[in-house]
């Protein structure tokens, strides 16, 4: 009787459990729904037509997808952010994994101001950076030609066509090396004091120390700042569409497939194309993030 009397008592609490984590996860499935898969659902309904000068909105099937495959400016732009994420992301996360093994070698004099100072560029707006950098590349008003007259040189024009993919890569990695340092530093810290203080008593240096312990321990993080990195790149936007103004010439608006999609809905007003090429984009991104996973998986395994 007693224990047959419990159990309703027992249940009242699990329930308020479940109340209270529904209640707390709620708020962010709200804002998830509305900010996320809401757009993404509408960027999917609306590719499926098409607004014609007859029959207005029609539904067109797969035909805005078909055209997305074949469209020359839009496949260009797929193999030059292609390039920039072969190029740029591993020279970025080098110079982010050099930076924190660097401060958690706690061989720096001043840890706190370096992390800082690297971290600082990550906290300035994409715009500004751009248009910092975009002044600064001009080869008669920017810092570059300034010093290329100071040496009595030429300076070599970093807005051309030659230079530009270069000079953004540039200004992307001054912006995120501090933001993959932080990744790549917390995950330095969070390794065990006692497998150093073991490696140490086996004669191991910083240098094998780094090679045999921090390396094999930062793989999960360097995995997740790739596929962040991955992501970025294929969503690059704000720095070509910054120095489009000061590079008309050389900056299509169909440079990257972010500016591409953005064009032909604002501009060129064909709304539905460009939704269907934003889905492509969002499709292609994923399997390249997943493809970086599942490489990295198997490696591990084999390792």
């Amino acid at each position: 009787m007693t224990a047959r009397a419990a159990r309703p008592g027992l249940g009242r609490p699990l329930l308020r459990l479940r109340v209270a984590g529904y209640a707390f996860f709620l708020p962010f499935f709200v804002v998830f729904l509305v900010t996320v898969v809401a757009p993404l659902a509408y960027a999917i309904y609306l590719s499926f037509f098409q607004d014609r000068l007859i029959g207005g909105t029609v539904f067109s099937g797969l035909a805005n997808y078909t055209r997305a495959l074949g469209d020359a400016l839009f496949g260009a732009g797929l193999l030059r952010v292609a390039l920039f994420l072969v190029v740029q992301v591993p020279v970025m996360l080098l110079i982010a994994l050099g930076c924190a093994l660097a401060i958690d070698s706690g061989r720096l004099r001043w840890p706190s101001l370096f992390r800082i100072t690297i971290f600082m560029p990550y906290a300035v707006p994409a715009v500004v950076a751009a248009l910092l950098w975009g002044y600064m590349y001009g080869d008669q008003f920017g810092l570059v030609g300034q010093l290329g007259d100071a040496l009595g040189v030429t300076a070599p024009d970093l807005l051309s066509r030659p230079w530009m993919l270069t000079s953004i890569g540039n200004m992307v990695t001054w912006e995120y090396v501090g933001y993959n340092m932080i990744i790549l530093y917390a995950a330095l810290r969070a390794i065990p004091e006692e497998l150093y203080e073991a490696a140490e008593m086996d004669g191991a240096g910083a240098i094998r120390i780094a090679w045999s312990i921090k390396l094999p321990a930062l793989r999960p993080a360097l995995l997740v700042a790739t596929i962040f990195s991955v992501i970025g790149s294929f969503q690059l936007f704000n720095e070509p569409n910054i120095l489009q103004k000061l590079a008309p010439a050389v900056i299509s608006t169909g440079y990257t497939p972010n500016m591409y999609a953005y064009n032909l809905a604002f501009n060129g007003q064909q709304i539905n194309y460009s939704a269907a090429v934003a889905v492509v984009l969002g499709l292609v991104t994923v399997v390249v993030a997943y493809a970086v996973q599942l490489i990295t998986a198997r490696r591990e395994q084999t390792l």
